[in-house]
């Protein structure tokens, strides 16, 4: 009686086991939906350094095809979603004032303007607008800890980009 139950619940159990699983979403953009493109960023903020927009343009590539299930256009500007945007805002200022008008914290703050262009099913066109800064320690030279606070940022862009994509079916 035992080994019957022990197999009834097995079987039970197993029928609610998922068949798959995957990091990939695959399942809220339209089917049609295949492929995709990142223009390079245009720069329109003062300050920023001369690689930045490639960089985050790559940035955002990975992001999306190693996060979705589309596959990248290896020609610019084509594909069902085609991304492009402007780098608006590369500044720094100081935050967390401490007596004598010295800062103990500065914030890096970017902000980048996203057009995407739909053509499948219908055509389309999404904005964004991603705001994104990471504080850090007044001490610190900008040119040393530049480099990782723009990983940080840039990752946090990425992700809104996909979540853009993603949300707004």
């Amino acid at each position: 009686m035992r080994i019957l139950l022990l197999f009834s619940l097995l079987v039970s159990l197993s029928s609610c086991w998922p068949s798959s699983l995957s990091l990939i979403d695959k399942g809220s953009m339209p089917e049609e939906w295949k492929t995709f493109s990142v223009k390079t960023l245009e720069n329109n903020a003062p300050n920023t350094p001369l690689s930045y927009a490639a960089i985050l343009s790559e940035k955002v590539k990975d992001a999306v095809q190693n996060n979705t299930r589309l596959l990248l256009n290896s020609n610019t500007g084509k594909g069902e979603v085609v991304i492009e945007g402007i780098i608006s805002n590369y500044s720094v200022m100081p935050i967390a004032m401490q007596e004598g008008d010295n800062s103990a914290k500065n914030r890096l703050t970017i902000s980048v303007q996203f057009s995407i262009f739909i053509s499948a099913p219908t055509e389309d066109k999404m904005t964004l607008t991603s705001t994104r800064f990471v504080d850090y320690d007044s001490q610190s030279d900008l040119a040393t800890v530049e480099t990782n606070l723009l990983e940080e940022i840039n990752t946090q862009i990425a992700q809104d980009v996909i979540n853009k994509l993603l949300s707004n079916w």
